[in-house]
C-alpha cells in the first residue's frame, strides 16, 4: 500500500496563497493518478483537481479542474520527490475546507471528477478570512 500525507494548511486572508503538499511513501506513484478533494463544514467530499500519471501516449501531467478553481489553482507532481503539490491563489472564503490528497493506482483512460481512488491522506485544514 501507499501512504499519503499532506501538509502546508493554514490560515490565510482572502486572495491570499497557500499551496499544499502529499507526500507519499511506501510505493512509487509516478505513474499514477493523482487528486486533491476537499470537503467543507457541512458539506459533501468535493472533487477539487487531478493529475495523470506517466506513461500510456502521454508525458503524464494532463490535469482536470473543477470549474470553481480553474485558474486559481495549479496542481503539479515531483516524480524524484514523490510528491504532488496544489498551488492555491486568489483564495475565497468559499475554499475554506480540509483538503484530502488521493491516489489511483489504474492507468487512467481519460481524467473525470468521478473517479475511484484507492488511497487517501488524512487532510489537511484550510481557512480563508474575509
Amino acid at each position: 500500500q501507499v501512504q499519503l500525507v499532506e501538509s502546508g494548511g493554514g490560515l490565510v486572508q482572502a486572495g491570499g496563497s497557500l499551496r499544499l503538499s502529499c507526500a507519499a511513501s511506501g510505493r512509487t506513484i509516478s505513474s499514477w493518478t493523482m487528486g486533491w478533494f476537499r470537503q467543507a463544514p457541512g458539506k459533501e467530499r468535493e472533487f477539487v483537481v487531478a493529475i495523470s500519471g506517466s506513461g500510456g501516449r502521454t508525458f503524464g501531467g494532463r490535469t482536470l479542474y473543477v470549474d470553481s478553481v480553474k485558474g486559481r489553482f495549479t496542481i503539479s507532481r515531483d516524480n524524484a520527490k514523490n510528491t504532488v503539490y496544489i498551488q492555491m491563489n486568489s483564495l475565497e472564503p468559499e475554499d475554506t475546507a480540509v483538503y484530502y490528497c488521493a491516489a489511483r493506482s489504474t492507468i487512467a483512460t481519460i481524467l473525470t471528477p468521478r473517479d475511484k481512488y484507492n488511497y487517501w491522506g488524512q487532510g489537511t485544514q484550510v481557512t480563508v478570512s474575509s
